[in-house]
């Protein structure tokens, strides 16, 4: 893996990286402006031809995307062996799309509600941008310096 800055290990992703791993999780969180400040939720979701859709009830996501505000989705997973981190965050417009092809094509690509309610209407992101990263991950022996004999804690107490 190639540094950049962040740390020995840390890769920045290409974009047919990014949406790799986008391919390979099924959960996000979506960040939203909402009553004045942000707010993060949960979506499940599935990548469609270079756009994230998922499916959503009434209320604060669906009122955020019809009040046109920027979103940020972010999506994170672990290799097999639990050594390797990758993280994705895509920024961009959201749309509501409530036809009845693009229900179909969201649920032919496996998107379903998995929560109970009414789940009625459909968001599309389209990216205008897309990042990430691919980073080791240090075994916790390394994540605090050791206590030393005065009882000090590590960073952020205990």
């Amino acid at each position: 893996m190639q540094g950049n800055g962040s740390g020995p290990e840390t890769e920045v992703l290409d974009i047919h990286d990014c949406w790799k791993y986008l391919r390979s999780a099924s959960v996000c969180r979506i960040a939203i402006t909402a009553g004045g400040g942000p707010e993060v939720f949960p979506v499940n979701y599935v990548p469609d031809y270079g756009t994230v859709v998922f499916r959503t009830g009434p209320r604060t996501k669906l009122d955020a995307v019809r009040g046109g505000e920027p979103v940020a989705l972010e999506a994170d997973g672990l290799n097999t062996y639990d050594t390797i981190a990758w993280s994705v965050i895509v920024k961009g417009t959201a749309d509501v799309v409530d036809t009845q092809e693009a229900f179909q094509e969201a649920a032919d690509a496996g998107l379903s509600p998995w929560e109970t309610g009414s789940k009625d209407h459909l968001v599309r992101v389209t990216p205008t941008e897309v990042s990430g990263r691919r980073f080791v991950i240090n075994p916790p022996s390394r994540w605090w310096p050791p206590l030393d004999s005065a009882g000090h804690e590590p960073p952020g107490g205990g």
